[in-house]
């Protein structure tokens, strides 16, 4: 008995440690968002700002909304536009089963290795002949490009786990193949909607390297971009850029705690089979 509070007394500190280790960061980026910038290079830091001050919050209440809206905009266009793709896409593998699914699971599972980069620099091409450069709706077809696959290979997942007694009891009740997928396998795979959705708006979120790549001169651009106007030859605004990557934070951190309970089913979904 004595060996088994041992144990977990001691799991419980090195998990505490952990947590920790790994929420420094996030501490470190709201310390120095409230640290003056004359106090910026001080050796060595404060641990806490001792002069807290929120100019940097002001800046992103200034500076900042614009490039907050276009990135909610983009990240609510990707979401909406991955699950319209890629919903029907897993079902059709995980239900129809057509000619060539596993090649086709084979090249999702490629397309997700694919470097951004050098989907960026492909994009670059393509986009200045369409004449669609530095435009927020490209941006959203270049993230969902990134997303896409790996909602296909989640809504797969997940569909093929749904008893094929269900789909079959719909086609006798005389429901076709895209009112069964919208009425019946659709509302049962809530779990794998969420996981998608929450997974494409944080890529399309925090994406930096489309955004830079295709969208550096728009009117419109993300707040990746609207943190990376900050930095300068001669110019580090520091506690302007923790701040907005606080404030950029909190929607994330928001989506995380509320869909965490989704994601968990959603993304072990397939695992196991009975």
């Amino acid at each position: 008995m004595t060996s088994r509070v041992f144990r977990s007394r001691r799991n419980t500190v090195v998990g505490i440690v952990l947590t920790a280790l790994m929420l420094f960061p996030v501490y470190w980026m709201i310390n120095v968002s409230l640290t003056p910038q004359q106090d910026m290079r001080k050796d060595p830091p404060d641990l806490v700002p001792l002069h807290p001050t929120f100019s940097g919050y002001r800046s992103v209440l200034n500076d900042q909304l614009p490039y907050l809206g276009t990135s909610l905009l983009i990240g609510l266009g990707t979401v909406a536009l991955t699950l319209l793709l890629a919903a029907p896409a897993g079902y059709a593998l995980a239900k129809l089963r057509p000619r060539g699914a596993g090649l086709v699971g084979l090249l999702l599972l490629i397309a997700q290795m694919v470097p951004g980069i050098v989907m960026a620099m492909g994009f670059y091409g393509i986009f200045l002949n369409l004449r669609i450069m530095n435009t927020w709706w490209g941006l959203i077809i270049a993230d969902s490009t990134i997303a896409v696959p790996f909602g296909v290979m989640i809504f797969s997942a997940f569909m093929s786990g749904i008893p094929d007694e269900l789909t079959a009891a719909a086609k006798i009740d005389g429901a076709n193949t895209w009112r069964t997928f919208t009425a019946i396998v659709l509302p049962v795979s809530r779990n794998a909607v969420v996981t998608v959705s929450l997974f494409t708006f944080l890529w399309a979120w925090s994406d930096f390297v489309f955004a830079n790549t295709l969208d550096s001169g728009g009117d419109m651009r993300p707040i990746t971009l609207g943190i990376y106007k900050y930095i300068g030859n001669n110019n580090q605004e520091w506690n302007a850029i923790m701040a907005t990557a606080v404030v950029a934070s909190i929607p994330a951190a928001v989506l995380l705690v509320l869909a965490q309970r989704y994601v968990a089913a959603g993304v072990t979904a397939g695992a196991v089979k009975d």
